[in-house]
């Protein structure tokens, strides 16, 4: 990481949405108490609401309230408090930019614009910060994933975006990479011989990445069912798992060494489109169910819904590689909403030893696992086999497991992925963030899945219940290799 942090203006547009005030300004409270905002940085919320100073400052203080873990400590909240300005701005008026230009040249700060807002106004933004040099380096802009809803749409907002910003000036964010156990990965696979040295097809049977989701829509039917599972979910999230797990060793742990090996990764997917989608995917969409004893309604009746939506809110792909190193070892993706559990987690599942010194007494050998959990509770597990212990002369073997933490103090502060990368953001490190080529990559394997679906005529999408671990079939993917999914624990 960069060592030092410059003042900043931090400008939120969409400061009244959602992402807002339930992640950036809950975030940019922990930095405060960490000590780690400079003194000089502002923060500049910017949206159509007509607040005054003292009126964004009760609107930020709520929300920060409503979504921090820990109780404000008034301390702390007079310090963040004090870099709070709010700017009534239309983004489709000149005049508004005109204002924030003004703002903006109080300070030697370097600006940073956080898209807090839909993909559809994008553009907008760009142009009118373009228009009044409010575009020019050091400038930076943070925009949120997905981009896009297929490869054509997410090059058109590159190639605006790209009119007025630098490639380097790009921070495009997908908060999985700002987690602990996923920067945990890196320093596991390429710090570590035991790993490193058996990290391929000839020692791993095969890998396994959940991510499992309690809630339904949200109140954002319109948005989700044009994306669906596949694109909100695996598009972005789950392919950046892969590519993490996948890669091959870079030169070095810059943000260019590790884009470009994972841009390889990218490249070597095999393909599912038409031929292939009802052997490699399974697709589904919850019915009416109950979450942790609570009825909740089916997708289709869900606020705002189209009785006729064939999208999907679960789905589960097999992934195979064309590659050396991960040729005949399959990645097993699965995710989806209303689910029986919530959870983030990768499973490592190794191949059986070839012989088995032990079968009088144990028949089958179970196979060796590391487990990584993403969400809740980060902490990354191994299991293996050791003998049960006692006078007896007989090699009876049972399922031992060994923990690691990735928080080392139990009282140490929860660090969420936001606060990690505004922070990067702020110091102008883009190690955690996604380039152009990563995100063209992704949609270039998605699309013809998309497609594949759509053409397909014995492509049907299944019905799961609420509560469930979604349709039947999709134990079928792994069952059918031999394999079963890692039971949630």
């Amino acid at each position: 990481m960069i060592e030092t942090i410059q003042s900043c203006d931090l400008v939120i547009f969409g400061a009244k949405g959602d992402l807002a005030q339930r992640k950036l300004l809950p975030a940019l409270y922990k930095l405060e108490e960490c000590k780690k905002i400079h003194p000089e940085t502002r923060i500049i919320g910017a949206g159509r609401a007509n607040w005054t100073k003292e009126e964004y400052i009760k609107v930020v203080k709520t929300a920060i309230k409503k979504f921090l873990i820990n109780k404000i400590d008034e301390n702390i909240w007079n310090k963040l408090s004090a870099r709070l300005y709010f700017l009534n701005l239309d983004i489709f008026k000149e005049l508004c930019f005109i204002k924030l230009k003004k703002i903006l040249n109080q300070t030697k700060n370097i600006t940073i614009y956080y898209c807090a807002v839909p993909p559809s106004v994008f553009n907008t933004i760009f142009e009118r910060l373009g228009k009044i040099n409010l575009n020019l380096f050091p400038a930076r802009i943070i925009i949120e994933k997905p981009l896009g809803v297929c490869l054509k749409t997410c090059k058109a907002i590159n190639d605006q975006i790209s009119k007025y910003f630098l490639e380097s000036q790009i921070f495009r964010i997908d908060h999985y990479l700002g987690k602990e156990s996923i920067l945990n990965l890196l320093s596991l696979r390429f710090a570590n011989s035991l790993f490193f040295n058996n990290w391929n097809n000839k020692i791993i049977d095969h890998v396994q990445i959940t991510v499992s989701e309690q809630v339904g829509v949200e109140n954002r039917w319109n948005y989700f069912d044009e994306m669906g599972q596949t694109k909100d979910m695996v598009q972005n999230h789950l392919l950046q798992i892969l590519t993490i797990i996948a890669m091959d060793q870079p030169k070095n742990i810059s943000p260019e060494s590790i884009r470009n090996e994972k841009i390889k990764i990218l490249r070597t997917l095999r393909s599912i489109n038409i031929e292939n989608v009802n052997v490699k995917t399974i697709r589904g969409q919850y019915t009416a169910g109950n979450i942790q004893g609570k009825k909740v309604p089916s997708y289709l009746e869900e606020n705002g819904a189209n009785l006729k939506s064939q999208t999907e809110t679960f789905v589960c792909i097999k992934v195979d590689l064309k590659n050396d190193q991960w040729l005949g070892t399959p990645f097993y993706l699965r995710t989806g909403k209303r689910l029986a559990e919530k959870y983030s987690e990768i499973v490592i599942v190794f191949k059986k030893m070839p012989i088995n010194l032990f079968k009088d007494h144990n028949d089958d050998l179970s196979r060796n696992k590391l487990i990584i959990r993403l969400d809740p509770n980060e902490n990354i597990k191994i299991d293996f086999l050791k003998r049960i212990s006692g006078l007896s002369e007989t090699y009876q073997l049972k399922n031992e497991r060994i923990q690691s933490n990735l928080l080392t103090n139990k009282h140490q502060n929860y660090i969420d992925a936001y606060e990690r990368l505004l922070l990067a953001a702020m110091k102008g490190d883009q190690s955690f963030f996604v380039c152009r080529e990563e995100v063209e990559e992704a949609w270039k394997w998605i699309d013809p899945i998309i497609e594949g679906w759509k053409k397909n005529k014995k492509s049907t999408l299944e019905l799961y219940s609420a509560g469930t671990w979604g349709p039947k079939n999709a134990n079928k993917i792994i069952m059918k290799d031999g394999r079963y999914w890692h039971k949630f624990d």
